[in-house]
């Protein structure tokens, strides 16, 4: 088991890193990659191939899915990790705008939508293949350790890019040092090479496997049996994932709209992922005492209570307390929320689709709903100059997953089926 969670955890995490330094240098990438001038269409374009990236990610679920539910979660999750490793080192190659045209964004487009592809079966198979590991009492508290991990990208990838930043100036900074942290997101394929060497199979899985119970087309059954499920855990992933991405979007929103510095907007994300790292763990714990369902819904009423007091100190002109404080608080409940989501995700489906099935989900309401976070936001912030249409996003978000888990049947003392 330690050996399965360190591997999962460090592949995880890499993993994220790499596909996070894509949100950390979204103002760089729009200089570079756009022709000058019209700096807000650029961003929103720069953003918006942040989201293309989400769009390939249920085209990724549905392959990886059916190779794990066909071939094994471990083959699956190897493979993944590859395909990340390698688009993550190209964007760190790539021409500028300036040197070879129109060609610069369509080249990065299209590393994103690899990106995607890889991350669509990378981020589902690791929770499958930790749950499926995990004693009955325990797979919240482990399914939370790719939450941990997630965080620990994230906050791995702040922290390189701001020493690269560091000792350089601004034109070194943008003819070659921003190239750095992309490179060294490479040495992930040999964590891939020690998972395939070194971990063992899901149990549950081989037990399936066995006993001849997989799915000969899972990808059918799920559209078949399983839509009910699907519907569910969107419903329920929904304010998990967009709340997320709009605490990476904060980077962006620290800048243009409080008018903090890079350094200052990159040191507040520090602190939000260092929260979520803490906390998550902790409300997935107690779901394994008390059950998902009264902990997801318990967030989820107060993340709709606090949302808009929390963006009150998120106007223009908030103080570097201010925003902290509030970005801070923010970041904690919806730790709490995520904590025992991927325990539940795997819960929800049976053995035999359960990867197909939670892929689809995962990456369907991460694709329509997370991806889009960081655009929809910028669009609405430079529509209405209002950061309470934001706070409304939330909100609603918070409704539709309240619905899901009214309708959910709680498993977590149950064996996995």
């Amino acid at each position: 088991m330690k050996k399965v969670i360190i591997a999962s955890v460090i592949a995880n995490g890499l993993e994220w890193y790499d596909y996070a330094l894509y949100a950390y240098m979204t103002l760089i990438i729009s200089k570079l990659f756009f022709p000058a001038g019209n700096e807000s269409a650029h961003l929103l374009a720069t953003l918006g191939i942040f989201a293309v990236g989400f769009v390939a990610r249920p085209f990724g679920g549905v392959f990886f899915g059916w190779l794990g539910d066909k071939f094994g979660r471990k083959t699956s999750l190897v493979i993944s990790i590859f395909m990340m490793a390698i688009p993550t080192g190209c964007i760190g190659l790539l021409p500028t705008y300036e040197m070879v045209g129109m060609v610069a964004p369509i080249l990065l487009i299209i590393l994103r939508v690899l990106q995607g592809l890889s991350l669509g079966g990378a981020f589902s198979g690791s929770i499958t293949f930790l749950v499926e590991h995990a004693p009955y009492n325990k797979r919240g508290i482990i399914g939370s350790t790719t939450i941990a991990s997630l965080c620990a990208g994230f906050l791995l990838g702040s922290i390189v890019a701001i020493l690269v930043k560091l000792p350089l100036t601004d034109l070194q900074y943008e003819t070659w040092g921003w190239r750095i942290p992309f490179l060294l997101g490479i040495p992930i394929g040999f964590i891939g090479l020690y998972i395939r060497e070194h971990c063992e199979e899901s149990p549950v899985y081989e037990a399936a496997k066995k006993d001849g119970h997989l799915s000969k087309s899972p990808l059918c059954d799920v559209f078949k049996f399983e839509l009910k499920h699907v519907a569910q855990s969107i419903g329920v992933f929904l304010s998990a994932t967009m709340p997320f991405y709009l605490i990476t979007y904060f980077i962006t929103y620290s800048q243009n709209t409080l008018s903090l510095g890079k350094t200052e907007a990159m040191s507040l994300n520090m602190i939000n992922m260092l929260i979520m790292f803490v906390v998550a763990p902790f409300s997935a714990m107690l779901s394994d005492r008390i059950g998902r369902r009264k902990v997801l819904g318990s967030c989820a009423l107060l993340m709709m209570a606090a949302v808009v007091p929390i963006f009150t100190q998120l106007q223009p002109g908030a103080t570097l307390m201010a925003a902290g404080l509030a970005q801070a608080a923010f970041t904690f409940i919806v730790s709490l929320y995520v904590g025992p989501v991927p325990a539940l995700l795997v819960e929800i489906f049976p053995t035999r689709v359960r990867y197909t099935g939670m892929a689809i989900s995962y990456n369907i309401c991460a694709a329509v709903f997370g991806g889009t976070t960081p655009m929809v936001s910028e669009w609405l912030m430079h529509k209405t100059g209002n950061p309470y249409t934001i706070a409304c996003y939330v909100i609603i978000c918070s409704i539709i997953s309240m619905t899901a888990l009214y309708f959910y049947k709680d498993r977590h003392e149950e064996a996995l089926a």
